[in-house]
């Protein structure tokens, strides 16, 4: 392959790979993928993603590298877009060899957002969730929710999705895009309905502000709650009280401490990092009570995975468009001279 041409996955192209290898095992495989990056946690450059936040949303750039491969993702957040039509949250993302610098993949992430998002709730629920848990509440139908209720299905076995929305369109769409997928469907009339039952609760919400989705009176003792719309600075879902009797577990606390639920509490208050779990220094679910919170905000190291994973089937697939977007001049000194020659 010439440095210069860059292989490109297309929305299109995206769609394609999802179907030819199939969502159940996309989910599996990223998950898989997720958790043996999270395994050599230590070996990242990690910081804490750019945004430029606005009035009615966030743009940012989530970089990270583990010194042999850079990766990062441009993705917004602007929750007033539905109303226009548009996604609220849209992403590319690339990946560069460190050694040179040049690209080696660009590629859609809204699509690849979504999966691995998802993929990473339910990788967390793995390690944290009541063993045997059947039955998930999710709460906020929108543009998340299939591939939530999919991933845990595909990874934890969960048999039944409990579904509440403020919008019943947005859970009328959510029951018919998962009817014929191996799960009993519920859609419930009020939040509390939804979460009858449920041993896994999952919020993911989507309105840019202090919300309150759960209440303390709400939370039973033993479940696991999965709290992913909370991304952001003043964007949160659970009430402070929660968090107060939670075990919570994060991804990368110098982020969450600024976007997740845990912005409602003191700086110094504890939290588990999730690769800890996995690599067994620090216990996960320790009893049959406990209320745990994976309080998801999403972590560059996710999308460095999932980016990976997607290069890694462009052959098996054949999918993917190679892009000539990096100069090639024959003396690397003379660019000038391959511009005019192109006259």
């Amino acid at each position: 392959m010439m440095l210069n041409l860059v292989p490109f996955v297309s929305v299109d192209h995206m769609m394609k790979l999802v179907h030819h290898i199939g969502i159940d095992r996309v989910l599996i495989d990223l998950a898989a993928e997720i958790e043996a990056d999270f395994l050599r946690w230590p070996e990242f450059d990690k910081t804490p993603r750019v945004a430029s936040h606005s009035d009615v949303g966030v743009i940012e750039l989530m970089p990270t590298s583990d010194g042999e491969t850079y990766g990062f993702k441009y993705v917004n957040g602007h929750p007033d877009n539905m109303k226009r039509g548009l996604q609220t949250v849209t992403a590319f993302g690339l990946l560069a060899d460190v050694a040179t610098g040049y690209p080696l993949l660009l590629s859609e992430m809204t699509i690849l957002t979504a999966l691995r998002t998802a993929a990473t709730s339910a990788m967390a629920a793995k390690w944290l969730a009541p063993k045997g848990s059947t039955t998930m509440a999710l709460i906020g139908n929108g543009a998340q929710a299939e591939f939530q209720a999919l991933a845990f299905r595909a990874i934890c076995g969960i048999r039944e999705v409990r579904l509440y929305d403020i919008d019943p369109a947005a859970t009328a769409k959510c029951v018919k895009n998962l009817a014929g997928r191996g799960l009993t469907v519920t859609p419930c009339r009020t939040a509390e309905e939804a979460i009858m039952g449920a041993q896994i609760i999952t919020t993911v919400t989507a309105d840019k502000q202090y919300a309150t989705i759960l209440t303390d009176n709400m939370v039973g003792s033993g479940v696991h709650i999965n709290g992913v719309g909370g991304d952001c600075p003043g964007k949160t879902e659970l009430h402070r009280d929660i968090l107060l009797r939670s075990s919570i577990f994060v991804e990368y606390p110098p982020q969450t401490r600024v976007e997740g639920e845990i912005q409602q509490l003191p700086e110094d208050h504890p939290v588990t990092e999730l690769w800890q779990v996995m690599a067994g220094q620090i216990p996960g679910r320790s009893s049959a009570d406990q209320v745990t919170l994976f309080d998801s905000v999403g972590f560059a190291i996710e999308d460095f995975s999932a980016l990976r994973y997607v290069r890694s089937k462009l052959a098996e697939t054949g999918l993917g468009t190679m892009l000539d977007m990096i100069a090639d001049p024959d003396d690397p000194r003379d660019l000038f001279g391959m511009l005019l020659r192109a006259a």
